[in-house]
């Protein structure tokens, strides 16, 4: 049904992308669920949140890809229309400014900060004018203390913050742009876990995906009146 609202999340096939999307249906909205490479996990995704009684759309894209960015919106408002829309996809890779290529710092770049601004002006020009829309973008607690051994990371995420502050103002008041700086959720998948990552954080522990899950759907479904903000879920990390 065209009448059918949808939000979507980007990469949100595995972690924390995963927890979000569940958490989205479970609250009773529609998904549309962008993935790259992980084909099976959306797969297995898709079934949960059918189970919920929800609707789900499964796009492949590569984020790299302009072009393929660019038909992310247009294939969700085949089934219907956006009212939200979850940058979270991105690319974290230990690079200082010597071993960064040019190559390197322009992937982090289109995956972290083009392809959110591009899905975010696709949304807008496509949002119905009866409808409120939101917008959140999956941010990172060094937005405010830059990290050198992530440096294309860090840059990325920092502008990405700069352009929620931009979109909030651009875009209201038909559409809300907040941010979720996050701190220490999951462990990398490589299993190179710090172990003295605990004595840098005040709350002293790892978060919990559904602590995530709360702060988001407080932002996707709360108060229309907060635009504009940064809201950090990083136990007070940047405080230090």
């Amino acid at each position: 049904m065209k009448e059918d609202k949808f939000v979507l999340v980007t990469g949100g096939a595995r972690r924390i992308g995963r927890s979000i999307a569940l958490a989205i249906a479970r609250s009773g909205i529609d998904v549309a669920l962008h993935y790259w490479q992980s084909q099976t996990e959306a797969d297995i995704l898709r079934e949960e949140i059918e189970a919920l009684g929800r609707k789900i759309i499964l796009l492949q894209a590569d984020l790299a890809q302009i072009e393929q960015v660019k038909t992310l919106v247009p294939r969700v408002l085949e089934h219907g229309f956006l009212v939200g829309l979850i940058n979270n996809a991105s690319i974290f890779e230990k690079l200082n400014w010597e071993n960064s290529s040019l190559e390197d710092w322009n992937r982090h770049l289109m995956v972290n900060l083009t392809a959110p601004f591009l899905l975010s002006q696709a949304f807008a020009r496509a949002l119905p004018p009866e409808e409120k829309g939101r917008i959140i973008n999956l941010l990172d607690w060094r937005v405010s203390r830059p990290s050198a051994e992530h440096l294309p990371y860090s840059i990325s995420k920092s502008a990405l913050a700069s352009l929620t502050h931009s979109l909030a103002a651009a875009l209201a008041p038909h559409i809300t742009v907040n941010g979720l700086a996050l701190g220490a959720v999951l462990p990398p998948t490589d299993g190179a876990v710090d172990k003295k990552i605990l004595d840098k954080i005040p709350s002293g522990r790892w978060a919990t995906l559904e602590e995530i899950n709360q702060a988001l759907l407080f932002l996707l479904t709360g108060p229309t009146y907060i635009t504009g903000e940064i809201l950090y879920v990083d136990g007070g990390r940047h405080l230090l």
